[in-house]
């Protein structure tokens, strides 16, 4: 599922986190890198270094494991892991890395923890709506080509196997997009390699996704802001003091188009093929992986605030809703979320 201008929205959120927030009347922190990967941007903020890393070090061994994740998951590059397996039309088993295959896992379990709503074969779905790779539209589809994709997409038709690290697709035409999970697992693992190298203060922000040990400069929780679900103006709706958690947000109120006087959200059910309906605006999932945060997040803006609540609970998960109303917004928030949030920020 495509959630470049969502993501987009949430950077914003975490440019004015980083400049505002944290750093008022401080020097710079003990480590600052910034770039460009997955088609999005990256922000790493770690304080103090150890005496024995320098920040030359870091860098690179930042970038390398970042390339090497973009290399095997990324849609963009045509000769990617995940690429060369989209473009084989074969039915027969394929080896995979161990890296590969962690992820692909990953978005099995929660789509079948989701009942569905978590799919990463909705890409040509995504791209008939006019939301995905193919450019913009402004039209809805004919029923029948829906009904034709829906056909053909769906979390069924891979199979994984263990035990030799395998992809078996049971529909030739199958196209997996890792773009709700791949930055969150990017994520973990700078924050993997910033631990390996002693660092207990970080956050780590790849395209929107987060995690976050430690304290910021001022040695506080670490401030994070949440946009207000807006369509025509950027606004701050509330600060998180957060540490030790991973954190990603999805949202339904930038990317869409009217057609006849009615709107047509870029977020598509998978399980029917079509925009959603409801009225969840945002959601916010707080869980120990980005990876796994990121994947729910989305899986939640699918499903709506009242069946993602119950889900929520029952996997206990910390998760935050923003439902819109006929005048403003309501807040729903899981026990846990309230739990986590709660305290001296």
């Amino acid at each position: 599922m495509t959630k470049k201008e969502i993501k987009l929205s949430v950077l914003f959120c975490l440019i004015f986190l980083i400049s505002a927030c944290d750093n008022v009347g401080l020097k710079a922190p003990s480590f600052a890198y910034v770039g460009a990967i997955m088609g999005t941007s990256f922000s790493i903020k770690a304080n103090p270094l150890p005496e024995t890393v320098t920040v030359k070090q870091l860098q690179k061994l930042i970038k390398v494991r970042l390339d090497t994740i973009n290399g095997k998951m990324s849609t963009y590059l045509k000769e990617s892991e995940l690429s060369l397996i989209n473009n084989k039309k074969t039915l027969q088993k394929q080896a995979i890395s161990a890296e590969l295959f962690k992820v692909l896992a990953t978005a099995k379990e929660i789509s079948q923890k989701s009942k569905g709503a978590f799919d990463i074969t909705v890409a040509p779905l995504v791209n008939l709506w006019g939301f995905g790779s193919d450019g913009m539209r402004f039209e809805a589809p004919e029923a029948s080509k829906i009904q034709d994709l829906l056909a053909k997409t769906g979390d069924q038709y891979y199979v994984l196997q263990k035990n030799d690290l395998s992809l078996q697709k049971t529909q030739q035409d199958l196209s997996l997009d890792l773009s709700a999970l791949a930055k969150g697992y990017a994520v973990d693992e700078v924050a993997l390699i910033l631990e390996q190298q002693g660092i207990n203060n970080y956050l780590v922000e790849i395209g929107g996704e987060l995690r976050l040990k430690g304290h910021n400069k001022q040695g506080k929780k670490w401030h994070i802001a949440l946009e207000k679900p807006t369509i025509n103006k950027r606004e701050l709706h509330k600060v998180l003091a957060i540490t030790n958690t991973a954190m990603a947000t999805s949202g339904d109120y930038r990317n869409f188009f009217e057609q006849d006087g009615k709107r047509f959200s870029h977020t598509i059910d998978p399980r029917t093929g079509s925009p959603i309906t409801h009225k969840l605006a945002s959601v916010t999932v707080l869980h120990a992986s980005s990876m796994v945060a990121d994947a729910w997040a989305t899986a939640f803006m699918v499903l709506g605030s009242e069946e993602a609540y119950k889900i929520a609970e029952q996997e206990r998960l910390a998760a935050f809703f923003i439902i819109k109303k006929q005048q403003g917004f309501e807040e729903l928030a899981t026990p846990l979320f309230t739990e986590y949030t709660r305290g001296e920020k």
